[in-house]
């Protein structure tokens, strides 16, 4: 089951964060081998939407997601669903981390 997390992101700002994978024993997960995918929608059946960068620390365990200035400064403030999901070397494909990403509005320009 993911886990939730609600995001803020500042429009025309960078933005990034990490995400620890851990196992039900509080160990972390060898992520060797997996790649990872996440976008945000301005609703679950939007047919349009924006990509985060997904990095993997397959040692440590951590997954970072990020998304530069140049793309937060295109998305319209408001309020957005999101995910991420991670593809195992075997094809398996499991949602880590899931919910509500908040663009506040850039001023300055």
């Amino acid at each position: 089951m993911a886990i939730k997390a609600n995001l803020q992101i500042d429009q025309g700002a960078d933005f990034s964060t990490d995400i620890d994978v851990l196992d039900d024993a509080g160990d972390v997960v060898n992520l060797t081998g997996y790649t990872g995918a996440a976008q945000m929608r301005k609703h679950y059946t939007s047919s349009t939407s924006t990509a985060f960068t997904v990095a993997i620390n397959a040692g440590d365990g951590t997954v970072t997601l990020s998304m530069n200035a140049a793309t937060s400064a295109n998305v319209t403030a408001g309020r957005y669903v999101y995910d991420c999901e991670l593809t195992s070397s075997s094809n398996t494909v499991s949602r880590l981390v899931e919910g509500i990403v908040t663009v506040t509005p850039q001023v300055t320009r």
